[in-house]
């Protein structure tokens, strides 16, 4: 698939909200997702979200999110603070379903 056909496909998304194909990830997508939540993206979303996609791509987990906002200098609720709860912040980076267990713990958050 070229880049340019690659650019026309637009992800689907589970019923939970998670994106099906992670590799059809990219900002303009993050930007869409966030529009639903009614979450508008700053500068500081953007390290949360990298942060995120960072730790998934290292080690194949969700990280416990306390570990991300230490590890970025935060307080411990920052990720819940910036898009209302950590499973949010999952879906606006665009990372594979976690799992029920992942899922439960991330909507806890």
């Amino acid at each position: 698939m070229t880049a340019v056909s690659q650019m026309a496909v637009k992800p689907k998304f589970d019923e939970d909200g998670l994106i099906i194909d992670p590799t059809l990830w990219n900002e303009e997508v993050a930007e869409d997702i966030a529009e639903q939540l009614n979450i508008r993206l700053g500068a500081e979303h953007w390290v949360a979200i990298y942060a995120l996609r960072n730790y998934y791509k290292r080690f194949g987990v969700a990280p416990a999110m306390s570990s991300i906002c230490r590890e970025n200098a935060r307080d411990k609720h920052w990720i819940h603070d910036l898009f209302d709860s950590c499973f949010n912040a999952w879906r606006v980076a665009g990372l594979a379903n976690p799992g029920e267990e992942a899922k439960s713990y991330l909507s806890d958050m």
